[in-house]
């Protein structure tokens, strides 16, 4: 259990470290090499984690939306109101999510599926709309598959102007006047008349989000005793070839199919993974 924990921390730690160096750099800029040296780790453990930089860029797309949620609302339209509410607040605060949208909107990410974190805001707010109109709760030449794209569109033009002219500092302002502007033009007067955009909601959706689904802090740099140290028995499972190097008797075994050696320090795996890295990969304790 304990090893496992490790090889959670220092998957985060890598994570985490990512998305500094890809929203300070970007994705073509950004490289291994400034990775390992944010997150303080072996090539050896990143690789296991992580196969290459366009897996790295991959997760951490995927990572904005981990843990996101909002409460069921008997209004539908609140309940959209609350999506970009939370959503503002997390990317004036969370690293990861705001490595995410850098990289969303990065044209010289190749190779990295950009849309999909648009596709699912999409398809989230289309649920919300069409659950919406069920209820009455919409204007009657709105058609929730047109609005749920402007929506997803206007939101991504605000927090890229908003990021240009003051890294985010303004963003909740601008996205309440956004909303602002474009509710009454959706919704039905009686229904927004009851919205809530404060910030004091904002604030409440996050604290509610994060005691729900126990986020955790920036991990930080792994402390030097744990340097990439990760699950022997993964390694093995994960398909990586390893050759063993004798440290100081007795001699080789193996521990999955991946061959180790038993020395004074402790359990020492090395290999080549494909990547050209021949590195320390785990060091566990006898």
């Amino acid at each position: 259990m304990a090893e496992q924990e490790r090889a959670i921390r220092t998957r985060r730690t890598i994570l985490f470290a990512a998305a500094k160096v890809f929203q300070e750099h970007g994705y073509r800029a950004a490289t291994i090499s400034q990775i390992l040296a944010e997150a303080g780790v072996t090539k050896g453990a990143l690789y296991f984690h992580f196969p290459s930089k366009e897996d790295l860029a991959q997760e951490v797309l995927l990572s904005q939306n981990q843990g996101f949620f909002v409460p069921d609302c008997p209004s539908k339209i609140q309940e959209i109101v609350d999506m970009v509410l939370l959503h503002t607040y997390r990317l004036q605060t969370d690293p990861l999510v705001q490595a995410a949208v850098r990289l969303s909107l990065d044209e010289l990410a190749h190779g990295v599926n950009r849309s999909e974190s648009f596709i699912r805001w999409d398809d989230m707010l289309l649920e919300r709309l069409e659950k919406a109109q069920a209820q009455g709760e919409l204007l009657p030449h709105i058609v929730p598959a047109e609005t749920s794209g402007i929506l997803v569109g206007a939101y991504t033009g605000i927090q890229s102007l908003s990021q240009a002219i003051s890294n985010h500092q303004d963003l909740s302002t601008r996205v309440t006047a956004l909303l602002r502007h474009l509710l009454p033009s959706i919704a039905v007067p009686s229904v927004l008349a009851s919205v809530d955009m404060s910030e004091g909601r904002m604030l409440k959706l996050h604290a509610d989000m994060t005691a729900r689904s126990g986020s955790l802090p920036h991990p930080g740099p792994v402390p030097a005793g744990e340097m990439g140290r990760v699950p022997v028995r993964r390694l093995g499972e994960a398909g990586f070839e390893a050759r063993s190097r004798i440290l100081a008797d007795p001699g080789p075994q193996s521990v999955g199919a991946v061959p180790v050696v038993q020395g004074e320090q402790g359990v020492l795996v090395v290999g080549e993974f494909g990547y050209g890295v021949r590195d320390e990969v785990a060091v566990l304790p006898r």
